[in-house]
This record gives structure tokens, sequence and C-alpha cells, in this order.
């Protein structure tokens, strides 16, 4: 992962910034104002190369500045939520540290981080990855689990950084936040075009009842699909009469040819006063 490392000067640790402890309410906008002891930056000096023995003693104050944080609150992921708290922007690379220095806890510092920042989930997810701290699975779980609104930019990172799971990232995640199914499915569709079977089954297979949802998102974008996406649905449902008659009612409404409608009703075992009432003739 490419990143600069800025250089916590001298002048900051004298000013006391590593000896900072948790701040109250009273002064958290005062104190997310303040320079991060994190990062120091010099916007108008623009990039330059950071000699390697500068951005070791960087990485020192840095992962000091952590500890302090963590003895004091007496956890890891309190302490991470703490300086969220106060110093957002550098919320990755708070965990880039705490990982390395705190490998066991990759839960707590997942979990605190994203609940703290959501905003940066998809580049937490992507570090954990990166650092093979867990499998990417179950990465992908905590990960909605810590925010399920923002399941879309976790299965988004994880199929980026692992193509070869993305059976397992829709599986998991779909199980993770069903409610969603229908919105994973849509991002991970377009955004592996070539795989929306996979896709549809890996997720039908984990959560059935989500066949009309998924069916009815994908064929907003992919209209000219529609029949691979109802023939698919109906050939996974295969063993639930009422979700392929819902099934079969939304690609109606969405202009799906009632003839291959017919088709895919009758090869899984609809009766035609079945296909009737699905349709609503």
């Amino acid at each position: 992962m490419s990143r600069t490392l800025t250089i916590l000067s001298a002048s900051l640790l004298s000013a006391g910034f590593l000896s900072i402890g948790v701040v109250t309410s009273a002064n958290a906008q005062e104190a997310s104002q303040e320079v991060s002891p994190l990062t120091e930056s010099n916007e108008s000096a623009g990039p330059s190369v950071v000699p390697k023995d500068e951005v070791s003693q960087s990485t020192k104050f840095q992962t000091a500045f952590l500890k302090r944080q963590v003895d004091q609150t007496m956890s890891v992921g309190r302490a991470i939520s703490s300086i969220a708290g106060h110093y957002p922007q550098d919320i990755v690379l708070v965990v880039d540290i705490a990982l390395d220095t705190y490998p066991d806890k990759y839960r707590e510092i997942i979990f605190a981080a994203i609940s703290a920042q959501p905003s940066s989930t998809e580049e937490i997810v992507k570090l954990a990855i990166e650092k093979e701290v867990s499998s990417c699975p179950n990465i992908v779980k905590l990960a909605i689990t810590a925010e399920p609104t923002y399941v879309d930019f976790v299965v988004h990172a994880a199929a980026m950084a692992t193509p070869e799971e993305l059976d397992e990232i829709v599986r998991v995640a779909v199980l993770t936040q069903p409610d969603s199914a229908d919105s994973i499915v849509q991002t991970l569709s377009q955004e592996h075009p070539n795989k929306i079977v996979e896709i549809m089954t890996s997720a039908l297979n984990a959560v059935p009842f989500v066949g009309e949802y998924v069916v009815d998102a994908l064929l907003a974008v992919f209209p000219n699909k529609a029949e691979k996406v109802v023939e698919t649905a109906v050939r996974e449902s295969s063993q639930q009469r009422e979700q392929i008659m819902r099934i079969l009612n939304t690609a109606n409404n969405s202009g799906v040819s009632q003839i291959k409608l017919k088709e895919y009703a009758l090869s899984a075992g609809l009766s035609e006063s079945d296909f009737t009432a699905a349709v609503g003739n």
C-alpha cells in the first residue's frame, strides 16, 4: 500500500502530545482542531523523499503514541475510538499501526475503527486484507457487522482485493446482511458482469428468500440479460414454489417475455395455473 509517512517533530513531543489522554467531550471540539500527533503536514512544502531512518523514527513515535493511549484506556478498541474522534483524518494510519502492534486484536481494531469512522470503511477493509490479519470472508463479516450501511463498500473492497474469493464474499455478505442482498448482488455484478450467474447462485443458495429482490435489482441494471437473470433465479429457487412465483411476478412486471417465463416456470415444476397466478393473467 502506497502512502506517505510524515514526520512527528521534536517540538510536538516536547509540547506533550505523546502524553495526551482521552479528551473529554467538553474540549473535544478544541482537540479536533489540534495538529495530529500521528502526522504533521506541510502542504506548502510539496512532495519530498523522506530518509529511511526518519521514516523509522516517525513510525516509532506513532507506535509509542498509540501504546500510550492503549495503556490509558486499557483497551486498543477504546484507544482507537478516542483517537479517531479527535483526529479522524488519521484513522487509516492508526489502524495500520494498530494491526502491526496488536495483530491478535484485529477484531477489536477493525470493529472500533469502522464504527468510529464509517466513511473510511473501504480503506480499512483493504488494509486488513492486505495485512492478512484474517481470511477475507472473516474481514468482510466483521466489517459489515461493524457498519451494515456500508456493506457495498465492504464487498467492493474485498472483491477487488481477492477476486478469486468472490463466491465466498457474496455468501458471507448476504448471510451477514440479508436485507442488503439485492444491493450486494447488484454492486458485485456491475463490477464483474461476466460472473452474474455465479454471484446470483451464491446469494440465492445462501439466502433463498431474497430471489425476487435480487432479480428486480439486476433487471434494473442489466435489462439485456433479463432471460439469464430470471432463468438462474428460478433454477436456484426450484425448491421454493412461492419464491419462484414471486420471481416470475417481478420479472413479468419488468417486461420479460411471458413465453420465456412460462418455460422457466414449467421447467421448475410449477403448473400452468401456478404460472397464470404468478403473472396475474
